[in-house]
């Protein structure tokens, strides 16, 4: 049984820092492609971050300030959240595909987690 499990969310002021982590297990996505993305209270799930082999991908929101990277020997994906704001304030869940390829919409992933709360007070 395949189960991703994230940690690392917190309640923290803008201008902080977190790093969100993604453990796998079951399977190995080593060759496939892992993804983060978020919700909002109100809104629709939307698309954070994805790696798939070293290539990565990056919603312009979060570009220049969030950034994704793996471990296969621990099968774990993170993402680094630099220069906080409130408007990142979200249930940050991760995702995973058997196969290569980023891809910013959500049925395009077969696995997910339960998700992580990150919540960013001014």
């Amino acid at each position: 049984q395949v189960q991703l499990v994230e940690s690392g969310g917190a309640l923290v002021q803008a201008g902080d820092s977190l790093r969100l982590s993604c453990a796998a297990s079951g399977r190995t996505f080593s060759t496939g492609t892992m993804a983060w993305f978020r919700q909002a209270p109100g809104k629709e799930r939307e698309f954070v971050a994805g790696i798939s082999r070293s290539a990565t991908d990056y919603a312009d929101s979060v570009k220049g300030r969030f950034t994704i990277s793996r471990d296969n020997d621990k099968n774990t994906v993170y993402l680094q959240m630099n220069n906080l704001r409130r408007e990142d304030t979200a249930v940050y869940s991760c995702a995973a595909r058997g196969s290569v390829g980023i891809f910013i919409g959500q049925n395009m992933y077969g696995y997910w987690g339960q998700g992580t709360q990150v919540s960013v007070s001014s």
